[in-house]
């Protein structure tokens, strides 16, 4: 038992020196005048469905196209990955939210279904 603390005692020793001398090496590092560090998450992308199957992205009332359109642009704006929040009224015909998810799909961005449960 002893053997196995003692062995496991030089290997960590020996492990945190070698990674003590690769950050001691003077090397010249590329740098980038333009880049800035990201800040902050990216924003989840949250589209409401009404009772006639109408989109509603930041209370602007959008067809398909332009969604698709703001989608995009979502996504190129986080490079990291944009996710969609699709919140559905209950009475919804089917067909409304898988559009969405489809556009969802097509664009390369993750979502997530959520359908009303309460009247409004």
């Amino acid at each position: 038992m002893i053997d196995v603390v003692f062995l496991l005692l030089i290997f960590f020793l020996v492990a945190s020196r070698l990674s003590q001398e690769d950050t001691e090496l003077d090397v010249p590092l590329p740098s980038a005048a333009n880049a800035m560090p990201m800040t902050e998450e990216p924003q989840e992308l949250v589209v409401n469905i009404d009772q006639q199957g109408s989109l509603f992205v930041n209370r602007r009332q959008l067809d398909a196209e332009e969604f698709e359109t703001m989608l995009r642009q979502s996504i190129a704006n986080n490079p990291l990955g944009q996710s969609v929040m699709i919140r559905a009224d209950r009475r919804v015909p089917l067909q409304s939210p898988v559009d969405v998810m489809d556009i969802c799909l097509k664009c390369g961005a993750a979502y997530s279904l959520s359908i009303a449960d309460k009247e409004s």
